[in-house]
């Protein structure tokens, strides 16, 4: 994957700052459209939100709790947006 593409987000005290001004739980991020992959003792583990990925299709669980960062393809700036309204 190309991390170069991505902001890599740090994960503190169990919550990520996507946006300046608002930080949000790392449990919320398994169901973004932006997450793309969660650090988890120093290896990268892809996002369960892709599991709707016609090209990824990824099917394992990941411990966000153990996450320290989340590779995160947000670069508008638009937050947290949950797959549920893609795929409902």
């Amino acid at each position: 994957m190309d991390n170069n593409k991505y902001r890599m987000i740090r994960v503190t005290n169990g919550k990520v700052r996507c946006l300046p001004e608002k930080d949000e739980p790392v449990e919320h991020c398994r169901l973004c459209i932006h997450a793309r992959e969660f650090r988890v003792n120093g290896k990268f583990v892809r996002s369960p939100s892709l599991a709707y990925c016609v090209a990824c299709r990824v099917t394992e669980d990941v411990d966000v709790k153990k996450a320290d960062a989340v590779l995160c393809a947000d670069r508008r700036g638009e937050g947290f947006h949950n797959i549920a309204g893609i795929i409902s």
